[in-house]
């Protein structure tokens, strides 16, 4: 089991930054790749940020070239950090990870961008 616990989101201003930390606890060792995912209400999560192997990084669009993903393997934990921050960022956060059988979320974060 995997146990993930997501933190730092907030209400910023339109071009503000914040960093969403995620902590994983439980059998971390078997993780292979992780993720950061945003849902507003009546859609579906869409990933944002997706780290594999430690250093493969993938990103939406729309967060290109603004978010950042990282993990300090040291601390278990995950890292979002999100520059100049638009209206259209905003929603839950939640973190996810992956090992060979299952996947594990977290209970998310929310995010509020304001214009």
């Amino acid at each position: 089991q995997v146990r993930l616990e997501e933190s730092g989101g907030g209400s910023v201003q339109t071009g503000g930054s914040l960093r969403l930390s995620c902590v994983a606890s439980g059998s971390v060792f078997r993780i292979s790749a992780w993720g950061w995912y945003r849902q507003v209400p009546g859609r579906e999560r869409q990933m944002v940020a997706a780290l594999s192997g430690g250093i493969i990084a993938d990103y939406s669009d729309h967060v290109k070239g603004r978010f950042t993903i990282s993990r300090d393997s040291a601390r278990n934990t995950l890292y979002l950090q999100m520059n100049n921050l638009q209206p259209g960022d905003t929603g839950m956060y939640y973190c996810k990870a992956l090992n060979e059988r299952e996947q594990f979320w977290g209970r998310g974060t929310q995010v509020t961008v304001a214009s």
